[in-house]
């Protein structure tokens, strides 16, 4: 059975890292004493060691410890076996190249779907869906191909957003983003707004947190969804 928690952010403003998820992580990890960390998307290019540490000390306070993925010697192995996995987020163009790097990125899928829980935040999130293809991130790395996990049936874009009334901005908002790629791609697309994650439960899907996401879908105009609402209607 499917256990996803897919997270717009690790960190909300005036929060610590993961803080405002870990009531909701002691339930997804119950039972579980040791997670395995993917730190590949190193957020500022920190090294593995440092921020396998960032996500231990967070976890520690739910009683779970952290192994980084990086200190096993076979990492392919680590995924199979790991009791949970926690994939932190950075820059989403490293992380992917990482997985298909060091080949994990079938036996994380394969582990996620016969039941092993995952948490997923940012660049992490990003690919929990069908494509990394709605990253907000610089392309800094060129990965082997932009398909992904697809623990969902679309396509996610974390830290979603809304254009500023009254901006000055002449750049593109994440909405223009968003329909450049539905030039090209049919997926939907869900934007989810900081401290807002989605929750896979088997084959439920449901938005979660306390802000409301806007959904993408091909040729048609962007909407916005409550928290809460059931996403089995974007399969």
């Amino acid at each position: 059975m499917k256990s996803a928690i897919i997270a717009s952010t690790s960190t909300i403003h005036g929060s610590g890292y993961l803080e405002y998820l870990l009531e909701t992580l002691e339930q997804h990890f119950r039972g579980i004493d040791e997670i395995i960390f993917i730190p590949y998307a190193r957020p500022g290019g920190i090294s593995h060691d440092d921020y396998t540490s960032i996500a231990s000390n967070a976890f520690a306070k739910i009683n779970i410890k952290v192994k980084g993925l990086h200190e096993f010697n076979n990492p392919i192995q680590a995924i199979e076996k790991a009791k949970g996995i926690f994939t932190g987020g950075g820059n989403t163009f490293v992380l992917v190249n990482q997985l298909y790097k060091n080949k994990i990125l079938q036996p994380l899928k394969s582990a996620v779907e016969n039941g092993t829980p995952y948490l997923g935040t940012s660049a992490g999130s990003n690919i929990c869906g069908l494509t990394m293809n709605t990253t907000n991130d610089m392309p800094i790395v060129y990965p082997p191909s932009f398909k992904t996990l697809g623990i969902v049936p679309f396509n996610i874009n974390p830290h979603y957003l809304d254009p500023i009334k009254g901006s000055t901005h002449m750049g593109e908002t994440r909405e223009t983003r968003i329909k450049e790629f539905h030039k090209f791609n049919t997926q939907p697309v869900i934007g989810i707004r900081e401290g807002s994650w989605i929750e896979v439960k088997d084959k439920s899907i449901f938005l979660r947190g306390d802000l409301d996401a806007r959904i993408f879908t091909f040729d048609k105009i962007p909407y916005e969804i409550k928290t809460n609402t059931d996403l089995e209607f974007l399969k």
